[in-house]
């Protein structure tokens, strides 16, 4: 009948002023709506490293999403890498 999402995954480097404005909960939010799972890290350089796997269309969606953030991130620019999933992840989490 129909044919099975196919699962990716893709990592996400948001840069801007993205710490401190409620990145990473926000990033929560959108990704469980989403179904999505993996993680959502601060990092030193001041970026916002994003790791999610799940379908195709629902990622893209993410994407999108993370070129603007939460109402407070000043998002500049934002890369992207897709890839295999791997299918570590039970859930969507904050990394530390």
């Amino acid at each position: 009948m129909g044919t099975n999402p196919v699962f990716q995954r893709v990592q996400i480097i948001v840069f801007g002023e993205v710490h401190y404005v409620g990145f990473r909960f926000s990033t929560i939010e959108v990704a469980r709506d989403l179904a999505l799972v993996g993680w959502v890290k601060n990092e030193p350089d001041g970026t916002v490293q994003i790791v999610a796997e799940g379908e195709k269309e629902k990622l893209e969606n993410l994407v999108t999403w993370a070129k603007q953030g939460p109402p407070l991130a000043k998002v500049e620019k934002i890369e992207v890498v897709w890839g295999s999933a791997a299918r570590e992840f039970s859930g969507f989490e904050v990394e530390y």
